[in-house]
């Protein structure tokens, strides 16, 4: 969908208020973009519709078409009917009318992207929104509590489970990727990775073996955007660590600019060391709200992203 669209094709990676930030950053400087979301989700509404209807959790990509809403009164009006969630004591209980209403039109359609399209349509977005696969998943992982390893399924388990995530999977192994994805990435000026939940939103992307490809063989240059604050799943990860967790995933993957918060970073000398070993360097830039709580401010992050995709790369101090 078109729409007049200008500035640079950016593809953008991830899952859940992360990907979220980034769309509402991204829009401010470009209506060229492509979200490509996580299916992996298995709780709330999202987790019920999925066991119930078999389809892809809806609720992630229900987030990313709220954050590329139009700006206007009809955009807003409908992205807040989108995100209301029904509060009552029976089955409706907690399910998210925008899930709902990719549901019905998946249902009517039969098919997953043109459905994504339509409810786009509605909300006038600025861009698009598309699977990581077609089919959905489930995130396997390894987590290792003292001595004891044990292989814990499901993102919700995963996101919340005790000790250090050592590895994660995908169920089924080498799924297949949404072929409109693979295409927008191949065409991209910019590809974004996170910021969001690492292993279970940023890391899942890099675990699909056509997206891999994909990412590998595009011309297209490359952000990872680091967190603001560890996670549960991340928890005493220093910021470097993840940069090195990414390349463990993905070694042929080169990346461009490693965007972070400073006061996310714990040695700026350990960032820009992992950054260069994917051929990166390091761009810190002030990105959280101005109140201190760990969430992204809109325009200082689209601010962040222009000096990216200008090549403003400032030195940086240990």
């Amino acid at each position: 969908m078109d729409r007049g669209a200008r500035g640079p094709k950016v593809v953008a990676l991830g899952g859940g208020h992360g990907l979220a930030a980034t769309l509402s950053a991204l829009r401010l400087i470009t209506t060229n973009l492509t979200a490509i979301v996580t299916v992996a989700d298995d709780g709330g509404s999202s987790g019920r519709l999925r066991e119930e209807f078999g389809v892809l959790p809806p609720g992630d990509l229900r987030m990313a078409l709220s954050a590329l809403c139009d700006s206007g009164e009809w955009g807003q009006t409908w992205r807040d009917v989108l995100q209301h969630r029904f509060s009552s004591e029976g089955p409706m209980d907690g399910h998210a009318l925008g899930n709902l209403l990719i549901l019905s039109l998946w249902e009517r359609l039969g098919e997953t992207v043109s459905a994504l399209d339509w409810v786009g349509e509605l909300l006038q977005v600025k861009g698009r929104v598309l699977p990581m696969s077609s089919m959905p998943l489930e995130i396997q992982a390894r987590v290792r509590q003292g001595d004891k390893l044990e292989t814990v399924c499901g993102q919700v388990a995963v996101a919340t489970a005790l000790g250090k995530v050592e590895h994660i999977d995908l169920i089924p192994h080498n799924p297949p990727a949404q072929q409109e994805a693979l295409d927008a990435i191949d065409e991209a000026d910019w590809v974004v990775f996170g910021p969001g939940s690492w292993f279970t939103s940023v890391i899942p992307h890099l675990l699909v073996p056509e997206m891999r490809e994909a990412l590998e063989k595009t011309k297209a240059r490359k952000v990872l955007s680091l967190n603001l604050l560890a996670e549960k799943e991340t928890s005493g990860m220093k910021a470097s660590e993840h940069v090195t967790s990414f390349r463990e995933y993905a070694p042929e993957l080169g990346i461009n600019v490693v965007l972070a918060d400073p006061s996310a970073v714990d040695s700026i000398r350990e960032l820009d060391e992992a950054a260069s070993q994917c051929g990166a360097r390091v761009l810190l830039r002030q990105v959280r709200m101005g109140d201190g709580s760990p969430r992204h401010d809109p325009l200082r992050l689209a601010a962040a992203y222009r000096d990216a995709f200008d090549n403003v790369l400032g030195d940086v101090d240990d």
